[in-house]
């Protein structure tokens, strides 16, 4: 428009670097919104044995298939990661972790641990399940 003022962008990607306490920000509502989803299919799965035996077996045949076991994976991880996103908040709502060291550190064990707990859990379901 001619005759308009400029105006300042708002800094973005552009200005920030990325940072790893950024990306876990992101991630932590990427696997939010995962879980949403996640969780309709574990309602899926318990309205299929509800339902009747012949459901309940076609809900786990699709649900142990490779995809299936990839979305059951990504969805434990999720949950994983989520819920050790928010044991992180809740160390920094009682005001420790705020140090950068702190929140670096923190934000590794985060990633580690979830990684490491998804692995052990589903090495203990294929020993359980045998």
């Amino acid at each position: 428009m001619p005759g308009a003022a400029e105006r300042p962008l708002s800094p973005h990607l552009q200005i920030y670097r990325p940072m790893l306490t950024m990306m876990m920000s992101i991630v932590h509502r990427v696997t939010g919104v995962a879980l949403y989803f996640g969780t309709a299919l574990l309602a899926l799965w318990l309205v299929a044995g509800a339902t009747s035996p012949e459901a309940f077996d076609l809900v786990n045949g699709i649900y142990g298939s490779w995809i299936g076991l990839i979305v059951m994976i990504g969805y434990s991880w999720a949950l994983l990661h989520h819920a050790i996103g928010g044991i992180r908040h809740f160390v920094w709502d009682t005001g420790a972790g705020f140090g950068p060291e702190w929140r670096e550190l923190l934000a590794r064990l985060t990633i580690g641990g979830s990684i490491s707990l998804t692995v052990l859990l589903w090495i203990v379901i294929w020993l359980v399940k045998g």
